[in-house]
């Protein structure tokens, strides 16, 4: 193994079928970090499976800077002072990057629309689209998050199958909302799903004091019950007694 402080030896699997992605991440970052890499390929199962054996190690990407080994990409991380993420670690990001999003995508809409960005109208979308987002996190794995919403919703604890309705529903009420139709089916369906949800995500959090993870953003998030679920549901009540005020309901 080389001795060059700038050099750092490299052992990830290439295979015809599969190219280990922590090898090309742990490859970027030492080459961004200005070291040379001696890039050796581990092309079958059985190569790999006898090199890790060797090192007495469960996983690759191996590296090795100045002839001592560092570890997998994680460690590689560590080794130059970078954040590792803890998967089980609650975080809004989802919420935050979801919101954004939404609220970009109505204030183009508006755009494309009248020529303004910011409007009543582009508060509408955001909310319809926001419904419309959440239903689709939660929709593509419909049990997982009903099984996540059974820990607090008082509804869905009375009568299991409406976990795997509200889905649907809220991303019913989101599209008829975005078009402005069917005010007369979507204002009630908010209204009703909204109002449970507020008042299952108070009990929970406020009263009860439990610390559960949410299912707004599906079944396998990891962002804590609370705040920001409320708001996912006053948003709805709100977007709903609105509508009801508007003419031509």
């Amino acid at each position: 193994m080389s001795n060059d402080p700038r050099t750092a030896v490299l052992h990830r699997m290439v295979m015809p079928g599969h190219t280990c992605p922590y090898g090309l991440k742990a490859r970027h970052l030492l080459r961004s970090r200005g070291y040379a890499v001696e890039d050796h390929h581990l092309t079958t199962r059985e190569e790999t499976d006898r090199f890790k054996a060797e090192l007495g190690v469960a996983t690759t990407p191996q590296t090795f800077i100045d002839g001592v080994r560092i570890g997998g990409y994680d460690d590689l991380r560590r080794y130059f002072g970078l954040k590792v993420a803890d998967p089980n670690a609650t975080t809004y990001r989802p919420v935050i990057a979801l919101f954004a999003m939404t609220a970009l995508m109505a204030m183009a809409a508006g755009y494309a629309v009248d020529g303004t960005a910011i409007s009543i109208r582009a508060g509408e979308w955001f909310v319809a689209f926001s419904m419309c987002a959440l239903a689709l996190l939660k929709l593509q794995d419909v049990e997982k998050f009903a099984t996540m919403f059974l820990n607090y919703d008082l509804l869905a604890r009375r009568w299991v199958p409406y976990g795997r309705i509200y889905p649907f529903a809220e991303g019913l009420a989101g599209v008829l909302m975005v078009a402005g139709a069917l005010r007369w089916l979507s204002v009630p369906i908010a209204l009703f799903i909204g109002s449970i949800g507020a008042a299952s995500v108070f009990k929970a959090v406020y009263i009860d004091k439990r610390e559960l993870k949410c299912a707004c953003v599906g079944g396998s998030s990891n962002v804590p019950l609370g705040f920001v679920s409320l708001t996912e549901n006053v948003m709805m009540v709100a977007m709903a007694v609105w509508m009801i005020a508007k003419p031509g309901m």
